[in-house]
């Protein structure tokens, strides 16, 4: 650190070392441009769901609709592992500046397609772009902060999460019905530009020139297997049967691919996702604890409104203020959480104490009958958000914690894979729990009638419900309250898996500010294999008189307040990559 209060920045040049000065108001700056692109990435699904009905009223294709929302979830699933290979390759700025011009290419196509076809396309485009800024979001946040200070700004990304999923249908409802529905794609535009002018100006991150390849065929397998479980969890039990030539065709293509992929990842000089990420215990668990919440969270999400405008008669149209309590509870305790972590540098409490409260709500939920009321379901749906509040940043903290810096990119999109993945087979396996319980009640109470209705159950509107015969109307209420008990009673179960995988966390002190930076650097098992740590303190001690001679930062260096990108050398960041 200069006296002047600049930092050394590593330009990845052999050890050379550029000084930029940074004040804390670049960095809000740059987180606020950062939180607008993970706004962009959230909202965009939930408000082009609310506008659906209304494009098949314009485009027709209503036999395709269900792919304008595949050809997104499919293309961001896919791209999220290549893009965090490029960032950490080739220079994180870059590639989630591409991200956003795709994003806003795609939603600018979007909102000027003819026809259904077309718009499958530019959503699949837009899916790619948004694949790159979620994980663009977490990666930049993992290189400007260090893990002592990220939980609290990671926390801020939750909340933008929750914000997201509640504003979502509100906001695509009203500028459907007032603008129509071209401009659920075209508000993406000004605020996109808004980010891509932000970042563009005041965010500085340290070039990279990677002279490694790109993995191209690990990346071919490695799409060809997310596509295709995608696919199975998407189609499986809706379009298609459990047991169909179809699905078991995409199961085999999925499975075969991913084998290639990991034999493929074993050779690559440059592999897209470096398998020894997996040798840290926290790495592992962390990744296996995102894949159950976003099972968890999602499927939540599907099933909750469905309960409620159903069995309690809440209205459609404000389908998102139905998950208020679940999500405000979430936004809180992940901000409180964030604050705790940078406070006191400990977090594997919240694992523990958030996979309970996951358990425990899930269960409370799964006790839901057509007797229960708004405000019971409430309290249950808010133990539930305050469990997966403790859980949504630590996971992507700590994962980014137990990585060197140069992997940072993978490890985030790794995360961030997984997760995608947990609520893939979160809606498909719930889903299929849920439609085959309201199903077989359905028949039980109401015979032949009943069994007609359960077939068209999720399109059946409170209007529609209303006008049903009062014996199959009744039928229908309880078949989807034990369809809903049947769906979070499973979901509960799981959640224990993320209970156990808990226990195993391990206390590794977060790189950063004070004396946790320090014990960081000193305790064997930080810098051991299992958690690697990004400074040798080795070759560290032998080099510090040299980086004094050149003004490259050294490892123990003080961070500032609101670490920008060159502060990175503040938690040792640029001593790894110069000595």
């Amino acid at each position: 650190m200069a006296e002047n209060g600049t930092v050394a920045v590593d330009t990845g040049g052999g050890g050379a070392a550029v000084t930029k000065e940074r004040q804390p108001r670049s960095v809000r700056v740059v987180l606020m441009a950062l939180m607008i692109a993970m706004l962009l990435a959230m909202l965009d699904n939930m408000i082009v769901g609310t506008a659906m009905p209304t494009i098949v009223g314009d485009l027709g294709g209503l036999e395709h609709l269900s792919w304008v929302v595949t050809a997104y979830t499919l293309a961001t699933a896919a791209s999220t592992p290549i893009w965090g290979k490029v960032g950490d390759m080739y220079g994180r700025k870059g590639a989630f500046l591409t991200s956003i011009v795709i994003f806003l290419i795609g939603s600018g196509l979007s909102g000027m397609a003819q026809d259904m076809n077309q718009l499958i396309a530019f959503r699949a485009i837009q899916g790619l772009g948004a694949g790159g800024l979620m994980v663009g979001v977490m990666a930049i946040i993992g290189d400007l902060i260090p893990p002592r200070e990220r939980g609290k700004y990671q926390g801020m990304m939750a909340g933008v999460m929750a914000l997201a999923m509640i504003g979502g249908p509100l906001v695509g409802g009203a500028i459907t019905d007032n603008w129509g529905w071209r401009w659920s794609f075209y508000i993406n535009l000004p605020l996109g530009l808004v980010a891509l002018a932000m970042v563009t100006a005041v965010l500085h991150l340290p070039k990279k020139r990677s002279k490694g390849k790109i993995d191209y065929l690990g990346a071919a397998l490695l799409t060809v297997g997310i596509t295709s479980i995608v696919l199975v969890t998407t189609w499986g039990g809706s379009q298609y049967a459990w047991g169909s030539a179809v699905i078991m065709e995409l199961a085999a293509i999925g499975v075969a691919a991913l084998v290639g992929f990991l034999f493929v990842q074993t050779k690559a000089a440059e592999p897209i996702l470096p398998l020894h990420i997996f040798r840290s215990r926290n790495f592992t668990v962390m990744s296996l604890i995102g894949f159950i919440t976003g099972f968890v969270m999602f499927g939540a999400v599907l099933f909750l409104p469905l309960y409620q405008q159903t069995v309690q008669g809440a209205n459609a149209t404000n389908s998102g203020l139905l998950l208020l309590p679940m999500l405000l509870s979430m936004m809180v305790v992940s901000l409180v959480a964030g604050r705790v972590t940078t406070n006191t540098g400990k977090y594997k409490v919240f694992p523990l104490v958030g996979s309970v409260l996951m358990v425990a709500g899930l269960f409370l939920l799964a006790q839901m009958d057509t007797e229960t009321t708004r405000l019971t379901s409430g309290l249950y749906m808010a133990v539930l958000g305050a469990g997966m509040g403790c859980l949504m940043q630590i996971t992507m903290l700590v994962a980014q914690n137990s990585v060197e810096m140069k992997d940072m990119g993978v490890a985030s999109s790794s995360t961030t894979l997984f997760r995608t993945l947990g609520s893939s087979f979160g809606v498909a396996i719930m889903g299929a729990l849920f439609n085959n319980r309201v199903q077989d009640v359905m028949a039980e109470r109401a015979g032949a009638m009943g069994g007609k209705v359960a077939e068209h159950s999720t399109q059946l509107t409170a209007e529609g419900l209303a006008k049903l015969p009062d014996l199959v109307r009744d039928a229908y209420l309880h078949a989807v309250s034990a369809g809903t008990h049947s769906a979070f009673l499973l979901g509960s179960v799981i959640a224990i898996l993320a209970l156990i995988a808990a226990v195993f966390v391990k206390e590794v002190p977060l790189r950063g500010a004070g004396p946790a930076a320090k014990e960081a650097s000193s305790s064997p098992e930080a810098a051991g294999p299992a958690d690697a740590q990004p400074v040798d303190m080795a070759k560290a001690g032998t080099a510090t008189a040299d980086a004094a001679e050149n003004g490259t930062a050294t490892a123990d260096a003080k961070p500032v307040e609101g670490v920008a990108a060159g502060d990175a050398a503040a938690d040792g960041r640029t001593v790894s990559e110069t000595v």
